[in-house]
């Protein structure tokens, strides 16, 4: 990837539709829009009003191609911070193509995933947990991972990071200063100074960083295994969550033989949803296979949904999930009682008393999953955080370096209350402001920042 290219790319999805927009950016790119648009008035981009947008035809040899409307952005003031240009044509497949095209002929080169946001980080037009936010409003599935997308790229956790890091930064500078010049009496801050700056530091990274499950829960989402005997509804309950019928649902028993796995919102969170086997003793080989894949993603799981069927008596193979969820595995679950809409037969009392958390739901009528979302909103999302305004942890690499911050931190504070020379505290303290910077990219490897774009769709 060469940055000094000037590039090109379609950039809304490919297909027919209205319109589409083909974006250009770079040195060049008030070169290759003169190359190939005609205002009608003959006159060039270059001749034109920046940030308007003119009504013109793409001409290629001479020949039109299509009637389109095109502006021209001047760096620093355009998404990229380069020069830009946008053209907006037809949205038939053939005619994008052939915009598209004209611009590469002119001088540009197809530009790479995500190589716009990317120049746009480069260039200061934002920070690297802004750019991971507009990649995650991008996939945004629900209201609140759009919500939580959109603060993110109003720089929250950016500007959070960023008064931490400067705090450390200038502690350093005045440490680095008396022992460097230990004549000059040029250091401004004590040791007992130093150290409530550390401390502060570590409590605010801690903070931070506690808000990572709430950001895992909307963003990410909660591996979630739903589990039970056979035919107690398991996948009617995965259906419904889900909203459509991606299970088969029979009355015949071991239906599910593998694991289905597909995501969906309930309240709040995120559920990356697996629905199992039932646990049962068989002889079937492929049934049985099934079974130790169901537990092998239990074990794996970050909250359980332990379906029984409320119309039965519970069972020899109900006891004996309870007791493997009970006894084996420390993770959140939610036993759902099924067939609310039915007779009841189950032993209530036996389930209420065992499991923290209990509904009745009807996976036929829908009666419970509000309050079932409800109830795995207060398992995972913190209450207090309001993810409309405050700074959110909400990727598993802003976590880790916050982490692997909190323990140099830690290490710092304790050398310093110890009595350790200054500049050996230091130490833990550079490696602190180098995890803290990780985040907005201030000191992130070429090879991670290339990761991170990579995940982006081409065009943007």
């Amino acid at each position: 990837m060469k940055l000094s290219d000037t590039i090109a790319a379609i950039s809304t999805p490919y297909g027919k539709g209205g319109v589409a927009l083909i974006r250009i950016s770079g040195a060049e790119a008030l070169d290759v829009g003169d190359r190939i648009f005609f205002s009608s008035s003959e006159e060039k981009l270059s001749k034109k009003e920046k940030g308007r947008m003119y009504y013109g035809e793409i001409r290629i040899d001479g020949d039109s191609v299509d009637d389109v409307m095109a502006v021209y952005f001047k760096g620093p003031n355009s998404f990229t911070g380069e020069d830009t240009v946008e053209i907006t044509c037809h949205g038939g497949i053939l005619v994008t193509q052939k915009v598209f095209g004209a611009a590469l002929m002119a001088g540009a080169r197809a530009a790479e995933a995500g190589e716009f946001t990317r120049r746009a980080y480069i260039n200061g037009k934002m920070r690297l947990s802004e750019a991971e936010a507009l990649g995650n409003l991008l996939e945004a599935k629900s209201d609140t991972q759009m919500i939580l997308a959109r603060n993110g790229m109003r720089g929250g956790l950016a500007d959070r990071t960023e008064k931490i890091y400067l705090s450390l930064r200038e502690t350093l500078t005045s440490v680095y200063a008396a022992i460097d010049f230990p004549d000059e009496d040029l250091s401004e801050m004590s040791r007992d100074e130093i150290c409530e700056t550390v401390r502060d530091s570590l409590e605010n990274i801690r903070r931070l960083a506690s808000t990572y499950g709430t950001g895992r829960a909307v963003n990410e989402g909660i591996p979630t295994v739903i589990c039970g005997r056979t035919n107690a509804g398991k996948s009617s309950v995965y259906n419904r969550i889900l909203g459509y019928d991606a299970a088969i649902v029979t009355d015949i028993e071991g239906t599910t033989r593998d694991c289905l796995k597909e995501s969906a919102t309930l309240g709040k969170t995120l559920l990356r949803l697996c629905d199992t086997a039932g646990l049962r003793e068989t002889d079937d080989v492929v049934e049985s296979m099934g079974i130790e894949r169901t537990k092998a993603e239990m074990s794996q799981a970050g909250l359980i949904l332990a379906v029984f069927d409320g119309a039965k008596p519970l069972t020899d193979e109900d006891r004996g999930l309870i007791d493997y969820v009970i006894n084996v595995l420390d993770t959140p679950t939610v036993a759902l009682i099924n067939k609310s809409d039915v007779s009841e037969h189950c032993d209530m009392k036996f389930i209420t008393d065992t499991f923290e958390n209990t509904l009745r739901v009807s996976a036929v009528s829908g009666e419970g999953f509000s309050e079932l979302g409800e109830l795995i909103d207060r398992l995972f999302i913190d209450g207090d955080i309001d993810i409309k305004n405050d700074a959110v942890v909400s990727g598993a690499r802003q976590y880790a370096s916050l982490k692997l911050a909190d323990e140099a931190l830690y290490s710092a504070l304790c050398d310093l209350e110890a009595g350790i020379p200054l500049d050996l505290c230091c130490v833990a303290i550079e490696s602190a402001l180098s995890y803290i910077g990780e985040v907005d990219g201030r000191e992130l490897g070429e090879e991670i920042v290339s990761e991170i774009f990579s995940k982006f769709c081409v065009g943007k």
